[in-house]
């Protein structure tokens, strides 16, 4: 299914390419599922340009098309602290009712005890360091008071500040379970039609959950990349689901996973040998010579230069193939990132087969 490992390690430098600003979509498409969908085919090494509501027809009755059914937070609010400094905090999981971690953005270290005055007259008090997460205690409900108060977390290459149509086109059509602070992207283009389409061609739908961490958009520090660690992530992948995958088995379909945080869901939930249930966080890094054992398809949206998201797709699809896919779309000027275009990878190999 991916390369082998080469006989030279792969440093991040190995994922890179070049990528026109102009090239970046700040601004969703104006009707969902208006989006470009670049159809790469590793075993025959082909790729066609289609429209993403061709989906149904690259599908075959008795696919399963795997969703993550996270919804994204207003993560992001703006206060200042005692001294009158600015604090930007940027949700990153709830914890308890008032308690949560965050990204904090200030000119100076926050130290235990601190006060950061928020909107509406809310107060969070700092109460440790967890590595690059602080941890806070809010005078009141955290989930109601951030969906109240905050801001959609549009990440930083969009480049501008979020609009009030953000908070509905950030946000897939089938988010339920609230706890992201990034959009799972690949999902953002379906539609109630797209959806109606699928059904009637015999694709079958199951959900899982990731909340996508603000960690999703750190950089790796090191070109090793034995040295990266990912950001921790929770997920839930539930019996229905494990029941799902079996039965798409069963009648011979395919495992079609709607964006990288369903891969990562899956594949950690299948890290036993065979696909079970799953609650809990994983770290799980997929990179070339990773071992696939459940997904058979990936839909997924085109990421970052030297990005683990590039090193999930290039694990997928063969890291020299999908450079060669992204500097096919960049020369065919598909719009790139969050609210950009889609690729459909369709390995050179089922799951399970390949390393």
């Amino acid at each position: 299914m991916a390369e082998t490992p080469a006989a030279r390690r792969l440093t991040r430098a190995d994922f890179r390419f070049e990528l026109p600003p102009e090239l970046i979509a700040r601004e969703p498409t104006a009707v969902r599922g208006q989006s470009r969908l670049l159809a790469f085919d590793a075993a025959t090494a082909t790729l066609r340009d289609l429209r993403f509501d061709d989906l149904p027809e690259l599908l075959a009755p008795g696919d399963l098309l795997v969703r993550n059914d996270t919804r994204v937070l207003p993560a992001r609010v703006h206060g200042h602290k005692a001294s009158g400094g600015a604090a930007e905090i940027l949700l990153e999981r709830i914890l308890a009712e008032r308690r949560f971690t965050a990204q904090v953005r200030a000119s100076k270290a926050m130290r235990a005890g601190q006060r950061i005055e928020l909107p509406e007259g809310a107060v969070a008090v700092v109460l440790g360091r967890h590595g690059e997460l602080i941890e806070f205690e809010l005078d009141r409900a955290v989930g109601a008071y951030f969906e109240a108060c905050g801001e959609i977390p549009l990440p930083p290459y969009i480049g501008r500040a979020p609009a009030p149509a953000d908070r509905e086109r950030y946000q897939t059509v089938y988010a339920r379970a609230r706890g992201a602070v990034a959009a799972p992207t690949a999902g953002l283009h379906f539609d109630a039609a797209l959806f109606a389409s699928l059904a009637a061609r015999g694709v079958a739908v199951a959900d899982v959950t990731l909340h996508v961490g603000a960690g999703t958009f750190q950089p790796l520090r090191s070109d090793d990349l034995d040295q990266h660690r990912m950001h921790p992530e929770w997920l839930a992948v539930s019996a229905a689901t494990v029941a799902a995958v079996a039965a798409a088995r069963a009648r011979g379909g395919r495992v079609v996973a709607v964006g990288t945080t369903v891969v990562r869901s899956l594949e950690t939930a299948a890290q036993g040998g065979a696909l079970a249930p799953y609650e809990g966080e994983t770290r799980l890094f997929i990179r070339p010579g990773f071992r696939f054992r459940v997904v058979d398809a990936l839909l997924t949206n085109f990421h970052l230069s030297e990005s683990t998201l590039l090193m999930l797709v290039a694990a997928f699809g063969g890291r020299e193939a999908v450079l060669a896919a992204y500097a096919h779309a960049i020369r065919a000027r598909y719009r790139f990132f969050s609210y950009g275009d889609a690729m459909l990878v369709a390995p050179a190999a089922p799951a399970g087969t390949g390393t």
